[in-house]
């Protein structure tokens, strides 16, 4: 199968999961540094370093193929005093080299309370636009192809009247979590926004998150070590995934290495220096596409700023940063 077949097939499968169809639905873009993008990952957790953050994401997922996919992400999210945490996050995810583009827009929100001497619980809402466009133009059919000489006729489908849909969606969410160890639950999509673009309902499935860690020294001569083991459940109609991870910090510097469900091995290596937090991981592909794929490729930046303590008590949460 050469990449030309295979972004026709991609092609192919973008729209009949937007158009109506009854069995293919939409699935949220991914990204490996959960914890690099916390607001992506749990609304619960904006505000919950206290002072302004700042985070930048980029994923290149299967660069070997000419239909690759690359998502970005922006976000700000800060703690005001007396009032909890609020944020602001921008996702753009790019499917078969522009074929598929959706742009989301969000407003966040989280309560933070301490709920005993040494564990505090947040509280966290999303409101997110989004607008998701189709260019018909990048599509390719069955019926366009000649055995012998590829694509060749024009397609028979009927392109929709509106290429673009827009709609509203909600998510929410809650943390858990104590100096040692944190543990969240989220759900994204709570309205199931119809997404159609041609006849019949098309609703975006709701993705069900639950994550959960530990940090902690490594004790003895090695007290400068950090070790967290972590773990991370999604769900989103029949679509399903486990991660399973562990991270090492030693000074300025994390290493990550992670297993994520028959699908790949991720390598993670990161750096916190002053403000900056930079981090890359390369998602090791294991499954049929591992030839053809190249993997994927992410990058993150976070810069954390300083800030005036808070007369209210405040515990920020402490959870790996990559």
């Amino acid at each position: 199968m050469n990449n030309t077949t295979i972004v026709a097939l991609a092609a192919s499968l973008i729209f009949s999961a937007l158009c109506g169809n009854d069995v293919a639905k939409a699935q949220d873009p991914e990204f490996t540094q959960f914890y690099a993008n916390p607001l992506y990952l749990n609304p619960a957790f904006t505000g919950s370093q206290k002072c302004a953050r700042f985070n930048l994401n980029y994923r290149n997922q299967w660069p070997a193929l000419t239909g690759q996919f690359v998502t970005t992400s922006a976000s700000f999210d800060k703690y005001i005093c007396g009032i909890g945490g609020v944020g602001v996050l921008v996702t753009n995810d790019n499917a078969g080299e522009g074929t598929l583009k959706t742009t989301n827009a969000s407003l966040l929100y989280a309560y933070h309370l301490d709920i005993t001497r040494t564990w505090s619980i947040s509280a966290g809402f999303q409101a997110t636009y989004a607008e998701k466009k189709i260019d018909w133009k990048k599509l390719t059919f069955g019926d366009m192809i000649d055995p012998r000489r590829g694509f060749q006729y024009p397609t028979m489908e009927i392109p929709p009247a509106n290429a673009t849909v827009r709609y509203f969606d909600a998510s929410a969410g809650v943390l858990l979590h104590s100096k040692n160890l944190f543990a969240g639950f989220a759900v994204n999509h709570l309205t199931q926004p119809d997404e159609k673009f041609l006849s019949g309902p098309s609703p975006l499935p709701r993705k069900y998150t639950a994550h959960a860690g530990a940090v902690f020294s490594a004790g003895g001569s090695a007290r400068d070590v950090i070790i967290s083991p972590n773990i991370l459940y999604q769900r989103q109609q029949d679509f399903n995934q486990l991660n399973l991870g562990l991270y090492v910090s030693r000074g300025p510097i994390v290493g990550g290495f992670w297993y994520r469900n028959q699908d790949a091995f991720i390598i993670l290596i990161g750096v916190q220096q002053g403000v900056f937090k930079i981090g890359y991981s390369y998602d090791v592909t294991v499954s049929g596409l591992s030839n053809k794929s190249a993997g994927s490729h992410e990058l993150s930046l976070q810069m954390q700023l300083a800030c005036k303590k808070c007369k209210k008590k405040f515990r920020p949460i402490s959870c790996p940063s990559f």
